[in-house]
């Protein structure tokens, strides 16, 4: 099996279409051909870009208010596809099948409606259902297919095909779909903390703001902090020794009754009384 693939057919459907024309009008002049839904394949045609509506692949339009437009076999047997196994290729050809090659989706903006005080009505229709299965099934069959599944991706991927026109290699489709993968985490984490509403049945962690420490506990552990460093710690550095040590801001001192101690670097730091 070939590491590096041919991208001869596009599937788009995106919420935001901020920079997608550049690589729109790059797949085209290399001759991919595109499949699309709604908005996104007004936008194609707009640009003066042939564009096939998937409801022209499934023979199913666009239903229950949206809710239903890419689950249909015809769509996920094309991403799914093992081009290597002779099988899954009889079974696309037998069904009529069109392999698709790549696929650009994002997600409703699920977290951003939470946060404008949205009706849970408006909310629960942001839980976006066909962009997320097609994000885990391009991800999943990174073998055969490039997923880019934020607006994040839209540079790395026009770098790509500037480099290698409309090609990937095996390591570029495998890194896109571990950036895949993290956006289906987050957007799934986004909505449980939404349902969980605080009652901390399980901890879920929906951010980007990962600050990396220069280890964990130990010298060979690995260390991250996620929320906003700034806002809970003072970080000081010092040049000589190369320290880096994290001091808590406390603002109610009395509510603290033992001794802590905090040890990074190897090294003691004093005791909370001290350092108030």
């Amino acid at each position: 099996m070939s590491e590096t693939k041919k991208i001869k057919t596009a599937l788009v459907s995106v919420y935001h279409k901020e920079g997608l024309d550049e690589i729109i009008t790059k797949l085209h002049e290399e001759g991919v051909e595109f499949l699309s839904t709604g908005g996104t394949r007004q936008f194609i045609e707009s640009l003066g870009i042939p564009c096939k509506a998937v409801e022209d692949l499934t023979t199913y339009p666009s239903i229950l208010g949206g809710r239903v437009k890419t689950l249909h076999p015809k769509v996920f047997g094309g991403i799914l596809c093992r081009r290597g196994l002779e099988q899954d290729i009889q079974q696309i050809e037998k069904y009529e099948i069109p392999e698709i090659d790549l696929v650009i989706v994002d997600l409703y903006p699920f977290e951003a409606t939470v946060a404008s005080g949205a009706s849970e009505a408006d909310i629960i229709e942001k839980i976006d259902i066909g962009g997320i299965s097609l994000i885990r099934a391009a991800a999943k069959n990174f073998n055969d297919v490039v997923i880019v599944a934020s607006q994040a991706q839209y540079k790395p991927l026009l770098d790509m095909l500037m480099e290698n026109g409309a090609a990937s290699t095996l390591e570029e489709r495998r890194w896109m779909a571990k950036e895949a993968f993290a956006v289906s985490s987050h957007y799934d984490s986004a909505i449980f903390n939404y349902f969980d509403k605080g009652e901390g049945s399980a901890f879920r962690y929906a951010g980007d703001n990962e600050k990396t420490l220069r280890y964990g506990e130990n010298p060979h552990q690995k260390g991250a902090f996620y929320g906003d460093l700034d806002a809970v710690f003072d970080q000081i550095r010092e040049r000589q020794r190369e320290l880096r040590r994290i001091h808590l801001r406390i603002d109610r001192a009395e509510a603290v009754e033992n001794e802590l101690h905090i040890f990074l670097c190897g090294n003691r730091m004093k005791p909370l009384q001290q350092l108030l």
